[in-house]
């Protein structure tokens, strides 16, 4: 992957992109060496299965480097908190600042949108990369997916400018 962010293009899905980004975010979660087996509860659980009718109801942005689908993500929420549905990235993108120019687009977004906050149910490996973004841990919650393993749950605040 180049590391020249200047043909990239962060964009609303479509619906028939949906195939795609469930293949992306299967491929983001294995990045981590998780078995086949857990990556099929994932799929069945975790919601790593993204449909046309998601695509269609929710709010979900991919980022395409060169035309092609490096990564997206997908924010709900009411009020003032939204949540950060889903945020994947292509393991071949990773270490380039893609995730972050995303991770920038979509505090923007919810900004746009008039949240305050971003609330993450994060894989543990990924908490790092949510920290060094400004969130901050805020407790555990169980994995739907394994029993006995805890998933960090970490906030965004304060993401509207005075």
């Amino acid at each position: 992957m180049q590391d020249s962010q200047s043909s990239t293009l962060i964009r609303q899905a479509l619906p028939e992109e949906a195939a795609l980004l469930s293949n992306l975010a299967a491929l983001s979660k294995s990045y981590w060496g998780y078995d086949a087996n857990f990556l099929d509860a994932c799929r069945a659980e975790f919601g790593l299965t993204i449909t046309p009718e998601y695509v269609a109801t929710h709010l979900v942005f991919i980022l395409e480097h060169k035309n092609q689908i490096i990564g997206f993500y997908s924010l709900c929420g009411q009020k003032t908190k939204a949540d950060l549905d889903h945020f994947f990235m292509t393991p071949d993108a990773i270490g380039y600042g893609y995730s972050k120019l995303l991770w920038q687009h979509t505090v923007k977004t919810a900004q746009a949108l008039g949240f305050s906050q971003i609330l993450i149910e994060s894989d543990p490996y990924a908490e790092g990369f949510y920290l060094a973004m400004g969130a901050y841990r805020r407790g555990e919650a169980p994995s739907s997916v394994q029993p006995g393993r805890m998933l960090p749950l970490l906030e965004l605040t304060s993401i509207i400018s005075p």
